[in-house]
């Protein structure tokens, strides 16, 4: 029976952003979170899929599955985003131990699982490498998923490399795979993610929500210490959120469809995601690539659902 919400699983890897992006669909009524699926990226599998529980323990959400998925790339040695996240992949906050475990199905398993038995085609929201979207892809062809709405890639610029964006070149060969499943695929960059920074008053508004928006701005404390030394920002950019916002109102990203191919012979230009955004080539376009943000409709929506969670 449709409920009017549209189902989806996050595939993420928490890190801050990725936290902050499952509070959102938590607390998104258009959303039907059937599942969080995890994998390495922003620190080891253990320390994300153990964040994972323990951001669905701090809302009340132990109900909702929670399956470890790939503990590494599919060809590339592994390596974490440790000097971004810290040791626990979400160092600030202090966050008790998750009371609940991972489901005993591995992510591929699950998220083939639940998109075959889903009344409703499932929207895969992948925020981490997307070495488990690539492995479900290969054993289903997709089978249950209407459409793929990515964090990661650049047309323009990378965070990794001067040339990629982190989670695009942690498993270039499975970003690769994903782009070329056939599949309706978003990509939402850093192009579109940098417009996306806090300030010091929007960490305020986050802030006076409640005990969530506290959690969430202290989040973004320790996530902009890495942003300041590095772009001379007073904020953090909420990447992974703005994936998630795109599902709920489609209208808050601007997205242009063009072939988007990733490097993965180039040492130099590893996992680069060269964009055909003026159709130089007869390649054809193979996803949506985001190029314009409402930033402030994308805050204040973060802003309202947060302190929603407080109710």
């Amino acid at each position: 029976m449709a409920t009017g919400r549209r189902p989806i699983i996050l595939d993420c890897d928490p890190g801050h952003d990725d936290a902050i992006a499952l509070l959102l669909a938590l607390a998104s009524p258009e959303l039907d979170l059937l599942g969080v699926t995890t994998t390495f990226g922003n620190q080891t599998l253990e320390k994300t899929t153990e964040n994972a529980l323990r951001v669905l323990e701090l809302v009340g959400r132990t109900d909702v599955p929670v399956a470890a998925g790939a503990d590494r790339p599919l060809s590339r040695e592994l390596v974490v985003a440790a000097h971004v996240h810290g040791e626990s992949g979400l160092d600030g906050p202090v966050l008790p131990a998750a009371g609940s475990e991972p489901v005993a199905d591995d992510a591929v398993t699950f998220m083939a699982r639940t998109a075959a038995t889903s009344s409703e085609p499932v929207t895969l929201v992948p925020t981490g490498p997307l070495t488990n979207v690539a492995r479900l892809l290969e054993r289903t062809g997709g089978e249950g998923v209407e459409r793929i709405v990515l964090m990661g890639g650049a047309i323009a610029e990378g965070n990794m490399t001067p040339a990629a964006e982190f989670n695009v070149w942690a498993d270039p060969e499975a970003a690769q795979a994903v782009l070329h499943s056939g599949l309706d695929v978003t990509m939402i960059g850093l192009d579109v993610t940098h417009r996306a920074v806090t300030t010091p008053a929007l960490q305020e508004r986050i802030r006076s929500t409640g005990a969530v928006g506290a959690f969430v701005a202290d989040l973004v404390d320790f996530f902009t210490v890495y942003h300041r030394r590095t772009y001379g920002w007073e904020g953090a950019p909420i990447h992974d959120a703005v994936a998630v916002a795109h599902v709920v109102d489609g209208a808050l990203v601007e997205t242009v469809h063009r072939n988007v191919e990733v490097e993965v012979d180039s040492d130099l230009c590893r996992g680069r995601t060269v964009v055909d955004l003026w159709s130089r080539t007869d390649r054809r376009p193979n996803a949506h690539v985001g190029v314009g943000l409402e930033a402030d409709r994308f805050f204040d929506l973060l802003v309202e659902r947060i302190a929603s969670l407080e109710r």
